[in-house]
C-alpha cells in the first residue's frame, strides 16, 4: 500500500515534469565552486555534486559531468526499469541458485527466489548485491540496462559488470561508470516524467523513502523535517556515493547526487563527506 506522503510528493513531481518528459535546466544557482574545492582539500578527496529544484530549474554542480564509478546507486534505476516492465505480476517470482548469491546479500541468502517486489525492495532499501544482479538479469545484462537508460535519454551512464566486481574501479577505469548530472537526471526521468507509469512511479519513490543505509549520508546532511528518498553505493578507492530526490516542506522536489572518490586505493569511504557535500549543496536552496 503506498502511503499518502507518497500520493502527495508524486504530485508535486508531476507538477514539475517537462511537456515533452525531456528533463531541462534553464537557471543556475551561484557557483558554490570555491567552497566544494576547500571540502575536497578537508577530506583530501573528489567530489561530484549535481542538484536541481525542479520547481525553478535552478542548479547546484561542481564536477557534475566527470565520472565516477555508481556503485549501488545503479539499483534505484534499474528497479524502476524492472517495475515498469512487471507492473501487472509484482509476484513473479525470480528464481536463482545457491551459486550465484554473491556478498552482501542480507535478504536473498538463504533463499532459492524473491518476487518482482521483493527483488526490488531488497536490492533499494538493502543494497542487497544478489538482488540487484537479478535486477540487471531480468533487463538483459549490462548491455541491456544500459541500454534502457539510453531510451531514458541518458546517454552517459554504462554498465558493464554485476556485483560485486562492478565496484572495482580505479582511476581511469570508465566502466560501471556515471556522472552526477546523469544520474540526477535520469532519477528525475523516472520520477516526475510518464516514462515510468504512475504504480511503478509511486512503489520505486516508497522504496527510496524507506531506504535503510543513507541515515549517515543523505539524512546527515538534510535539513529536519525534509522528506529524504535515497540510495546509496559504495566501491573502491573509498568511493562512497548516493542519489536522491529531497523535498522542502511546501516545495517542490529537488533531485541530487553527489559522487565522491578518493586517489589511494586503500581509503576508506566517508560518509561525513557526502553528508557535508549534500548540506552544502541544499543550502543554496534554502
Amino acid at each position: 500500500m503506498i502511503v499518502p506522503r507518497v500520493v502527495a510528493l508524486l504530485v508535486l513531481l508531476s507538477a514539475c515534469s517537462t511537456p515533452d518528459d525531456r528533463v531541462t535546466a534553464t537557471a543556475s544557482a551561484p557557483p558554490p565552486d570555491p567552497a566544494f574545492v576547500e571540502l575536497e582539500r578537508r577530506f583530501d578527496a573528489q567530489v561530484g555534486v549535481y542538484a536541481v529544484d525542479t520547481g525553478s530549474n535552478r542548479e547546484v554542480s561542481y564536477r557534475a559531468d566527470q565520472r565516477f564509478a555508481f556503485a549501488s546507486t545503479f539499483k534505484a534505476l534499474a528497479a524502476g526499469l524492472v517495475l515498469k516492465a512487471h507492473e501487472g505480476g509484482l509476484d513473479r517470482v525470480f528464481r536463482y541458485s545457491p551459486a550465484e548469491i554473491v556478498d552482501h546479500s542480507p535478504v536473498a541468502s538463504g533463499k532459492t527466489g524473491l518476487t518482482v517486489l521483493e527483488t526490488c525492495d531488497a536490492a533499494v532499501r538493502y543494497s542487497d548485491n544478489t538482488a540487484g544482479n537479478l535486477l540487471l538479469r531480468d533487463l538483459g545484462g549490462p548491455k541491456g540496462f544500459t541500454a534502457a537508460l539510453r531510451d531514458l535519454g541518458d546517454e552517459t551512464t554504462r554498465s558493464n559488470r554485476t556485483e560485486p566486481t562492478l565496484n572495482d574501479t580505479s582511476p581511469g577505469d570508465f566502466r560501471d561508470t556515471s556522472t552526477p548530472r546523469a544520474l540526477a537526471t535520469t532519477l528525475r526521468t523516472l520520477l516526475t516524467t510518464d516514462r515510468l507509469p504512475d504504480t511503478p512511479k509511486s512503489i520505486l519513490l516508497d522504496l527510496l523513502h524507506r531506504n535503510t543505509t543513507g541515515d549517515k549520508t543523505i539524512r546527515a546532511g538534510t535539513p529536519e523535517g525534509w522528506t529524504v528518498g535515497d540510495k546509496t553505493g559504495t566501491a573502491a578507492y573509498g568511493t562512497r556515493t548516493d542519489i536522491a530526490v529531497v523535498t522542502p516542506p511546501g516545495r517542490a522536489p529537488i533531485l541530487l547526487a553527489v559522487l565522491t572518490t578518493h586517489t589511494n586505493k586503500d581509503a576508506s569511504s566517508d560518509d561525513a563527506l557526502v553528508a557535508e557535500a549534500i548540506r552544502m549543496a541544499l543550502e543554496h536552496f534554502s
